[in-house]
């Protein structure tokens, strides 16, 4: 099986920060993987966007055209990429900054006010984790452990501290889109 995820948004929202993570955790779990990241000249506020793909089997081609899944930070990437996720695939928006609904049917889409969660934790840098979380809710092609792992065997020592606090956003998006979806079957 192999899955194809875009992460992206602006830079200074943690985007390429979010695809390591997955990254490290694919690779960590034994998993084939690439990570291509890709940014704008500005440092911040410019765009970002990296690419993950995650395979039990040797990957063929690191490009990925029409990914099963999209986490969008903000509404230029919304309107960039949801034209290139691949029919049934998901879409888990941050609708702290994205007020418009997805346009296309065929996709499953989340939204989740993931800027208001990160500040509720005490951090508003915890958005981009808060994302990841709502992502292995919907496509569970990691645990949520294994995430927590990656965090706590490549985050540099300097941010050691902050592990507590990813964990707690991982675990508050991954819960509102399990919350949602039970609502959903009620």
């Amino acid at each position: 099986m192999q899955t194809e995820i875009v992460i992206a948004g602006f830079g200074g929202q943690g985007v390429l920060f979010a695809g390591q993570v997955l990254a490290y955790a694919a690779m960590d779990n034994g998993k084939e993987v690439t990570w291509i990241p890709s940014y704008g000249p500005e440092m911040r506020g410019g765009t970002a966007n990296c690419t993950v793909i995650i395979a039990d089997e040797e990957i063929g081609s690191p490009l990925v055209r029409y990914p099963q899944a999209l986490i969008v930070m903000n509404l230029p990437s919304l309107d960039k990429y949801e034209q290139t996720v691949a029919k049934g695939g998901t879409v888990i928006v941050n609708s702290s900054l994205i007020e418009r609904p997805i346009h296309r049917e065929d996709l499953s889409s989340h939204l989740v006010p993931a800027n208001e969660i990160a500040e509720s934790l005490g951090d508003k840098r915890m958005t981009n984790v808060v994302m990841v979380g709502a992502l292995l809710a919907v496509i569970p092609v990691l645990p949520i452990e294994a995430i927590e792992k990656a965090l706590k065997d490549h985050l540099p020592e300097r941010h050691k501290k902050l592990l507590p606090l990813n964990y707690q956003a991982l675990r508050a998006g991954a819960d509102l889109v399990h919350k949602e979806r039970i609502g959903q079957q009620a």
